[in-house]
């Protein structure tokens, strides 16, 4: 497929392929789209001494230097957006208006970036006469980002922008099924006049790459997103290093619909957000608790749209949600949905894969789901949405927070008093209200709980890749 790229590792400013490959599918048509080159240990090697190669330019570059380049790589990657997106689609199978979405949202991660990297300031803390105390921010050196498959570009470009903007060099293992996003980043890098070893792309098989490299002494941040049961195991193998550890981990989002909201725009946006990136996403709406006086118009309205929603090949012009990105996906929601059936959980929607090639399952909605039922649980991480009534805002706060998870949750309410309760004890690193956009670039983005640690995004996630110093001078020898 011409739109698809050439596949590539990039270690040391140089593009190099391995004599071991990987076939990336297309989940829509079940093709062979691309060969990917699995790293060996030798590759992983080159590829940290050149980022510790790389971090000793990269820390010495002016912030304004590092900026431009950054700002240079995100044109680049803007000029680019169409071929990025088409590639996207091909490998990760969302629809191509999302695909050129994710381009724009991971062109702006890089300009907000370069724009904090020139204002990593420090402080001068008051002292007695004759001396100073001064607070400095540095580079904390040699990264690895670990990248998932859900958005193939603008997770990739998170951790790259966090690093490239703090002064440090990055090791990036994207993720294998959808490796094109990463390797457009690295292209754009690269002929923006990044130096070599700044920015190291690999891919191969993940338990080793990151076994391998967080050992290292020389790698002094990992920064992860993915699930929490993996994120845990790389946190263990952090700190028996005492590696620094960012992590994103996994979500279950909560949806609080009270009583005084407009029903019908709450379940519209609530349907159309869900299904968005066929609900792999770590924020994806998911556990919707709507009080009962609204329950069965709000019921209603999120299932009618659900049903109308638009399944096929992302290429397709009015293609609202495509497939699962890999194979494993289907059978996985198959077992949540029978185990909520079985339990006496209510089917309104979809529950079925659909027959053909790809691996599509239909827009499902669940409703009067029992609390022992797993997908109460269990982040489903696809297009399946639980909607029960609840009697209170008590008793819809207290299901929200009854998950190990506390990454993103949102409200509907119009009442001052509702928002207070809910922003006091809701149990999330990322609260909305009548809104369903979980995170920005110029937010900081993060978990609680079994979420996980660290922030991504806005001022505090720059600071992650930093580390503080404090300088005592004294005027005098003492």
């Amino acid at each position: 497929m011409s739109i698809y790229p050439d596949l590539r590792l990039y270690i040391g400013g140089e593009w190099r392929k391995t004599r071991d490959d990987l076939t990336v599918v297309n989940p829509a048509t079940e093709e062979e789209i691309g060969r990917l080159p699995h790293a060996r240990i030798s590759d992983l090697d080159d590829a940290l001494e050149a980022a510790e190669t790389g971090f000793r330019v990269w820390c010495r570059t002016a912030p304004r230097e590092r900026a431009d380049i950054i700002l240079k790589a995100s044109a680049l990657l803007r000029e680019r957006q169409e071929e990025i997106a088409r590639a996207i689609t091909a490998e990760h199978g969302k629809p191509l208006a999302q695909a050129r979405l994710e381009v724009i949202r991971g062109c702006e991660f890089f300009e907000w970036d370069a724009g904090e990297a020139v204002r990593s300031y420090g402080r001068v803390i008051p002292s007695a006469p004759g001396v100073r105390y001064l607070v400095h921010h540095q580079p904390i050196g040699v990264t690895l980002g670990l990248a998932p498959w859900n958005f193939p570009m603008s997770q990739p470009a998170r951790k790259v922008a966090g690093a490239l903007a703090a002064g440090c060099s990055i090791i990036l293992k994207a993720a294998e099924e959808t490796p094109a996003g990463a390797l457009h980043i690295a292209r754009a890098f690269h002929d923006a006049g990044l130096p070599k070893g700044v920015l190291n792309l690999v891919f191969g098989t993940p338990a080793e790459i990151s076994g391998h490299l967080i050992r290292q002494e020389a790698v002094r941040l990992v920064a992860f997103t993915g699930s929490t049961t993996v994120g845990r195991h790389l946190s263990g193998l952090a700190a028996q290093n005492d590696t620094r550890a960012l992590m994103e981990l996994g979500g279950h989002a909560p949806v609080i619909v009270c009583e005084d909201t407009d029903v019908e725009r709450a379940a519209i946006s609530g349907a159309v957000r869900k299904y968005r990136n066929a609900g792999q996403v770590c924020t994806s709406p998911t556990r919707f608790f709507v009080h009962e006086s609204i329950f069965a118009p709000f019921l209603e309205t999120f299932s009618g749209r659900a049903a109308a929603t638009k399944v096929g090949n992302g290429m397709a012009q009015d293609t609202e949600m495509g497939p699962l990105a890999n194979e494993r996906r289907v059978p996985a929601l198959m077992d949540l949905i029978e185990d909520a059936c079985a339990k006496g959980a209510e089917l309104c929607v979809g529950g079925s894969p659909i027959e053909g090639p790809g691996y599509f399952l239909k827009p499902t909605v669940l409703a009067n789901v029992p609390d022992d039922a797993r997908v109460m649980q269990e982040e489903p991480f696809g297009p399946l949405a639980v909607i029960n009534p609840v009697g209170s805002l008590d008793e819809a706060i207290a299901r929200a927070n009854s998950v190990p998870y506390g990454l993103a949750a949102y409200g509907f309410t119009n009442r001052a008093d509702y928002i207070d309760r809910m922003t006091d004890e809701v149990e999330a690193g990322n609260l909305s209200i009548n809104t369903l956009e979980a995170s920005l670039p110029e937010t900081p983005f993060g978990g609680v709980k079994s979420s996980g640690t660290g922030r991504e995004g806005g001022t505090e996630g720059l600071e992650n890749y930093m580390i503080v110093k404090t300088v005592s001078h004294s005027m005098s020898i003492v």
